[in-house]
């Protein structure tokens, strides 16, 4: 069943929380599941760790749980010390009935850093293979735990380019999963109907995230960081006249694979700019509207 949700970052982000800082936690909640009617939220800095806690308080609003962000630091700690630092997030995501683990690794990332993008760390072939190894070790046994472990390709990290998502996958396997974002693909290059329709074997989390080129251009022609992308409006929502990504052939494909996951819309701005509640609202619509013209609402 294609579920819809939202990431409450489009209100109060988690890199600078001094977006949307005056913004009521009441509110993105209201927002989020009683004016838009989103389907789940995911993870906040504003929710409370407790997993029982954080059940009943999105509950109230109508909203389920849908997963969250842990980072990933193997490429500095041993498989063991990461499975330790796993499982609490583990523990609450089955508390929750969550099926996916969104990772990504962190240990040398830039992207929440006041550094170019240009900075962002690489893994040659073997450091790949070896990190893969690593990760697939992690996604093994999250997968003995009825979860899926779900990377997230993000600017900024070690799996950005296309070039690298496919080093990545090819270096992992089979417990590990694709959350495929269609904006981080877009941003580092990709096509994103050409990586999703190679990928889309194993994705099991989709992030409906679009990108608005003439800042896109910007970030790179300045050499800013990813931070620097976010609080100029870097990313937006489906739908959006500004966005640079048609989704109607993304959901296509997904409909094709009979994907059967969440579509959540994670697209950081400033909410002081660009309204979280008119924005979330265009992208929720054009969502269903293309997953009923695509054939996707109903696969399974």
């Amino acid at each position: 069943m294609i579920r819809f949700g939202t990431n409450p970052i489009a209100w109060a982000n988690d890199d600078d929380q001094t977006l949307g800082a005056d913004i009521p936690t009441e509110r993105i909640l209201h927002e989020a599941g009683v004016l838009i009617g989103f389907d789940g939220i995911e993870n906040g800095h504003r929710w409370p760790d407790d997993p029982e806690a954080l059940r009943a308080l999105l509950a109230s609003y109508g909203l389920a749980f849908i997963s969250g962000w842990h980072s990933m630091n193997l490429l500095a700690h041993s498989v063991k010390d990461e499975i330790r630092a796993i499982q609490p997030h583990l523990d609450k995501l089955a508390h929750n009935g969550c099926t996916v683990a969104i990772v990504c690794e962190t240990s040398n990332s830039v992207q929440g850093l006041a550094q170019p993008l240009s900075t962002r760390p690489v893994l040659d072939a073997t450091a790949m293979r070896d990190f893969g190894a690593k990760v697939e070790a992690v996604a093994a046994y999250c997968a003995g735990q009825g979860i899926d472990l779900v990377y997230h390709h993000h600017m900024g990290t070690v799996v950005q380019t296309p070039e690298d998502i496919d080093a990545f996958m090819g270096a992992t396997g089979p417990h590990t999963k694709l959350l495929f974002d269609a904006g981080h693909c877009w941003f580092g290059g990709g096509d994103p109907e050409t990586v999703l329709r190679q990928h889309v074997g194993r994705v099991r989390h989709f992030h409906a995230k679009n990108v608005r080129a003439k800042i896109k251009a910007r970030i790179e022609a300045d050499n800013l960081s990813f931070m620097d992308g976010v609080r100029s409006g870097v990313f937006t929502v489906p739908g959006d006249q500004d966005g640079a990504i048609d989704f109607e052939p993304l959901l296509a494909i997904l409909a094709e694979s009979s994907y059967d996951g969440w579509i959540v819309i994670e697209a950081e701005q400033d909410p002081a700019i660009h309204n979280p509640l008119l924005y979330q609202t265009l992208g929720l619509h054009t969502l269903r509207r293309l997953a009923a013209k695509t054939g996707l609402v109903g696969a399974s």
